[in-house]
């Protein structure tokens, strides 16, 4: 059982580390039988969901983000130079074009080179692009099936955008690769490259660039990707490297030294404002950026 004041970034998140029991209850099964001198052989196809942290909903402009340098990591919009921060609409872009998010109990070292981008990490846990159809909302947990992945070097850091869809959304069973979303939404993965690769030319930086030359790795180089983060973030939490100005206090990870009590962290939510109304949107906010080619 979670506690609900854990550290967004502690959430569970691969399934194949909680009970048997429940990885088998969430696992889908497909069976095929061959008959070959009177054996049987059944040939098993497991898929691996992982929980995704929404930060922000898709068409919406503010820039939140799990905030790492606070107690428990809550879910807060970016602040730059005292303003609150708004992704740019860059023609023919509305917003974030996907639900947008990380994946807990990640963390994309910025100690480590990464030997296919040759840049180190952003810092951060990794990125989610959820295409699924339903909008979803800001601190939402979702289930997501990884599709793929994208290298984006970003102010030369790595910055990795893993590709998945809500497993809730209608065509999740019919959608199960990289190639699967060409076929199915055609459109949609240049959207992505082009959305990552232009959407900081509004607040005069250059375009971001890309490792592989932009093109998307399978579901398996994901994955690969994701437990290498993962490992990070284990050594992170256990003190086991350099954690910088990362909080990595929490209620969830019993062998963790940074490992707090529930008492001690319903304190820090306590003492959290209240929740207030929104501030109405700067009229920026809805401004059409269109750059040349």
């Amino acid at each position: 059982m979670t506690s609900p004041c854990m550290p967004l970034i502690n959430r569970i998140t691969m399934y194949q580390q909680r009970s048997r029991k429940e990885t088998t209850l969430r696992l889908t099964l497909t069976a095929e039988y061959s008959s070959v001198n009177t054996e049987i052989v059944f040939i098993l196809t497991l898929q691996l969901l992982l929980n995704m942290v929404v930060e922000v909903s898709r068409w919406s402009n503010a820039k939140m983000e799990i905030a790492t340098k606070e107690a428990l990591n809550p879910i807060k919009q970016d602040v730059k130079k005292g303003k609150l921060r708004y992704v740019a609409n860059v023609f023919p872009h509305k917003g974030y074009i996907w639900n947008y998010g990380a994946l807990p109990q990640t963390w994309e070292d910025p100690n480590h080179t990464d030997k296919d981008t040759n840049c180190c990490g952003d810092n951060d846990p990794i990125d989610v692009c959820d295409i699924g159809s339903k909008v979803c909302s800001a601190g939402q947990v979702i289930q997501v099936k990884v599709l793929g992945i994208l290298a984006l070097i970003d102010e030369g850091e790595t910055d990795w955008k893993v590709i998945a869809i809500n497993t809730d959304d209608p065509d999740a069973s019919k959608i199960n690769s990289i190639e699967d979303v060409r076929l199915s939404r055609p459109g949609h993965l240049e959207a992505t490259v082009d959305w990552f690769r232009k959407y900081k030319i509004p607040d005069s930086k250059p375009e971001n660039q890309f490792a592989f030359n932009g093109q998307f790795k399978d579901k398996d180089f994901a994955m690969e990707v994701i437990k290498s983060t993962h490992n990070y973030w284990k050594a992170l939490v256990h003190k086991q490297t350099k954690c910088g100005e990362i909080i990595c206090q929490n209620s969830s990870v019993c062998d963790s030294p940074f490992q707090c009590s529930d008492a001690e962290a319903a304190a820090i939510v306590n003492a959290a404002p209240e929740y207030g109304e929104a501030l109405p949107l700067p009229a920026e906010v809805d401004k059409w950026h269109f750059l040349t080619q």
